[in-house]
């Protein structure tokens, strides 16, 4: 009897253990669900399978000190994988998710926006017929802290921060979880391709030559999306006067200039501005306090000139246009401010007194779209159920931003890397990491101009998520499956440099 009663309590746990399991919180370091999908990309059926879960991170002596959550998206009966192409993707921040390039721009899936991307409702996610999965296979990655990754429990908050939050700490440990996982996929025979945004750019730049040096892992692609300096010194001149390119293309975006300059299409009127911008502002602002008067007030003219602001305002800066003043000023006189990260955004300060926004209109506007969006696609998409909360964002900090050399970095790795590529695309309208300082980076980067027929810049009329306008979306998709064209090299080309003879 007490036998029969023993197995009747295990057979009822046997019913019940999976519905329990569901329920818990998340917290194994290693475990993943696998689901599949269908979704129509440019018009054709594409079928995938999706692998949500935590790979860990490990220490020198085969520890678990981390696990990091993940999202492999493949494209279903491809056989051979040698050359099907990966893409790494991370987000910036420091401390952003990936959610927002997983759901905004190359995923099969992606947020419910309208054309201009602001939200709507009900939230949700819809078909992305733009999407790469197409002609790539992704991998989206969450740093520790971000996403559903995190650090062991037993990890003090001292030792988190010195392990994982900081620009080379970042880049050793994620390049050791980067190996790992292509060699569990099985993928070191695909052509592989990082891309990152924002603050990503300096993580997948410093990734291209760490994973070269220390895993020999070797890329045909680095992706950077609306990148920041990379470590690349500019000085104060330089960091002034770069900024006149996007003040300007804010200005005209808000009909704030002269009707000449309104009348020109953005393209034209930016390559005026970046002219004189190069040609002439930055020597002006390198004189600093020894400009002399007359030269002074030219330069403040043709300042307010591109950037709607007047003269008086230029003069009482001293030439320098704070971008928190920017961004608060430009539309003062209607009561409102502008975005920091997608100008076209618009807010309401409490008093039109002051020198900076209260808010970032843009930032409130993509939350408010993307985390409900997000919560719900993980459990209802890909079945991955956890009550740990999804981290958007903030909580690395703080993060060690010393010896950023990753522009210098990702020099190397292309010199040393024949078949490694690099593509930039920016918004004009993002005033956090400016599309003309995009630019200057592959510049200053590149010197003698070895590298420049492997290099190349695209803009977009948005902002910094270029992908939420669906223009530019479907531009932005279209332009990286071209990158992926131009740095496939022809069966059999060798990866090398030729002398040049006489």
């Amino acid at each position: 009897m007490k036998m029969k009663k023993i197995l009747k309590l295990f057979v009822i746990l046997m019913i019940i253990a999976p519905s329990l399991t569901a329920q818990q919180v998340n917290t194994s370091m290693d475990s993943t669900v696998i689901t599949n999908g269908q979704v129509t990309i440019k018009g054709v059926s594409v079928k995938y399978k999706a692998t949500a879960g935590k790979q860990p991170v490990w220490d020198d002596k085969g520890n678990i000190i981390a696990g990091l959550y993940f999202t492999y998206y493949e494209r279903s009966n491809i056989k051979d994988k040698s050359k099907r192409p990966l893409f790494i993707s991370f987000n910036g921040g420091p401390g952003a998710a990936s959610v927002w390039m997983h759901l905004g721009y190359t995923g099969p899936y992606k947020v419910k926006v309208d054309n201009e991307g602001y939200p709507v409702q009900p939230y949700g996610v819809e078909e992305n017929p733009h999407s790469i999965l197409d002609v790539a296979d992704i991998v989206y990655v969450e740093p520790v802290n971000t996403g559903f990754s995190r650090a062991i429990d037993s990890m003090d908050k001292k030792e988190v921060a010195k392990r994982f939050f900081g620009v080379n700490a970042d880049i050793k440990y994620l390049a050791s979880w980067i190996n790992t996982f292509v060699t569990r996929q099985n993928r070191w025979e695909s052509p592989k391709y990082l891309i990152g945004e924002s603050y990503g750019t300096p993580r997948v730049s410093g990734l291209s030559l760490e994973l070269q040096n220390a895993h020999w892992m070797y890329l045909n692609g680095v992706v950077l999306v609306s990148p920041t300096g990379l470590g690349i010194e500019r000085g104060t001149a330089v960091e002034a006067a770069n900024l006149l390119p996007y003040f300007a293309a804010t200005a005209w975006y808000h009909k704030k200039l002269s009707p000449d300059l309104q009348a020109k299409d953005l393209p034209e009127l930016l390559t005026e501005v970046e002219y004189y911008t190069i040609n002439e502002l930055i020597s002006i602002m390198a004189k600093g306090g020894f400009l002399p008067n007359a030269e002074k007030e030219k330069a403040a003219i043709r300042i307010a000139k591109y950037t709607g602001l007047s003269k008086k305002v230029v003069l009482e800066h001293d030439l320098r246009i704070p971008k928190n003043f920017f961004w608060k000023d430009l539309l003062r006189e209607e009561s409102l401010t502008i975005g920091r990260l997608d100008s076209r955004y618009l807010g309401i300060d409490k008093s039109n007194a002051g020198d900076r926004p209260d808010y970032a209109a843009e930032y409130k506007s993509w939350q408010h779209s993307f985390t409900p969006a997000i919560n719900y696609y993980f459990k209802n998409h890909l079945n991955y159920n956890t009550d740990l909360e999804y981290y958007i964002a903030g909580k690395t900090r703080p993060w060690d931003r010393s010896d950023n050399t990753t522009g210098e970095d990702l020099r190397q790795a292309m010199a040393q890397n024949p078949y490694l590529h690099v593509m930039v695309q920016s918004g004009y309208y993002d005033g956090a990491t400016d599309y003309f300082n995009a630019q200057y980076n592959l510049w200053q980067m590149d010197p003698s101009g070895k590298l420049r027929d492997r290099m190349s810049w695209e803009g977009y009329r948005s902002g910094h998520m270029m992908y939420l306008r669906s223009e530019d979306l479907a531009t932005s998709n279209e332009h990286i499956r071209e990158f992926i064209r131009r740095s496939t090299p022809k069966e059999g080309e060798p990866a090398q440099y030729i002398r040049k003879r006489n």
